[in-house]
C-alpha cells in the first residue's frame, strides 16, 4: 500500500538528520496517514480512505463532500 494520502495527496518527503556535531543522515518524513471510514452525505454510504491529518480535521469542520469537492476528487465517492 503506497503512503499517499487519497485525498490531498501528501507523500513522503526527504531531509535530513542533523545531529549535534552538524552531521546530516538522510531520511524520510512520513505524511501522518490513517485508515478511516467516512460517511458521504451525498452518496448515502461509507467510504473507507487512506488520509492524512490535516485532511481529516477538515472532514470534521466543513464534511467530506465539501473536502472532495474542494480537492477535486470527487470521484473517490463513486
Amino acid at each position: 500500500m503506497s503512503i499517499i494520502c487519497q485525498v490531498s495527496g501528501k507523500r513522503p518527503m526527504a531531509g535530513n538528520n542533523v545531529s549535534h556535531a552538524n552531521n546530516r543522515n538522510k531520511r524520510r518524513f512520513l505524511p501522518n496517514l490513517h485508515l478511516k471510514r467516512v460517511w458521504s452525505e451525498g452518496s448515502q454510504k461509507w467510504v473507507k480512505l487512506r488520509i492524512c491529518g490535516k485532511v481529516l480535521r477538515l472532514i470534521d469542520r466543513i464534511g467530506l463532500d465539501a473536502v472532495l469537492a474542494k480537492y477535486g476528487k470527487s470521484e473517490i465517492v463513486g
